[in-house]
């Protein structure tokens, strides 16, 4: 099953909730919003797998957002779906310019919704850093080139695996990451991993950090962050 995030940004409150009960059971994690401010201002600290994005919204709208989201090099690489409404044609292809993944028109089945989905996700890029720069925050260094985290300048013993998982949280401080975007930047597609394998990982790194542990945290529900 799915253990996607999904963000549906939508105004009107029964399409919204028909979308969830849809996704829910499939095994996608749902947050709505009702505006594009919201979720702007919500992924400057937690980037989800994929946005529903209806077009007419009360303040900014849609193709706005959309415009926002794509030319942010922190945001550009989420893939976006455009709710649109019959007539809007020149809205949709305005959209797709703007970077849009797909689009799809009101009233809709959840069964191609659903589908749609899926689509658009297996064309989602990896999610990926930059694994060869060395990251310095006061007297903790982490070396991915070495596959070294040193505290005061002297090594800690660690495992790889843990550099990798360690890297990906540090190289974007403040961001919220769900265990599978974690199981996805340490392992890639060749992965027996499971969430419950990224909470023992993170457990382990923690206590190898020492005084550094509370640099990682948990975020009930979602996953884990770097806080500097």
């Amino acid at each position: 099953m799915p253990n996607e995030n999904v963000f549906i940004v939508e105004d009107d409150q029964n399409v919204l909730e028909l979308i969830k009960i849809s996704l829910e059971p499939e095994g996608y994690y749902v947050n709505g919003m009702e505006s594009g401010e919201k979720l702007l201002e919500v992924i400057k600290s937690y980037i989800p797998d994929i946005i529903l994005l209806d077009l007419v919204l009360p303040g900014i709208n849609g193709l706005t957002v959309c415009e926002s989201i794509k030319k942010n090099q922190l945001t550009s690489s989420i893939p976006i779906i455009m709710l649109t409404s019959q007539g809007s044609e020149e809205d949709v292809v305005t959209g797709l310019e703007l970077g849009a993944d797909d689009y799809i028109i009101k009233p809709f089945s959840p069964k191609i919704l659903a589908a749609r989905i899926k689509a658009v996700l297996r064309r989602k890029p990896k999610i990926s850093s930059d694994k060869s720069s060395c990251i310095k925050i006061d007297n903790l260094i982490i070396d991915p080139n070495r596959y070294e985290v040193l505290i005061d300048n002297k090594p800690i013993d660690i495992t790889t695996t843990e550099v990798q998982a360690l890297h990906f949280l540090a190289s974007s401080p403040g961001w919220v990451f769900t265990r599978q975007q974690i199981i996805e930047a340490v392992k890639g597609d060749d992965c027996s991993a499971t969430e419950r394998t990224i909470d023992v990982l993170i457990a382990g790194l923690r206590k190898k950090l020492g005084s550094k542990s509370d640099l990682i945290k948990t975020i009930r529900g979602i996953g884990y962050s770097f806080e500097e």
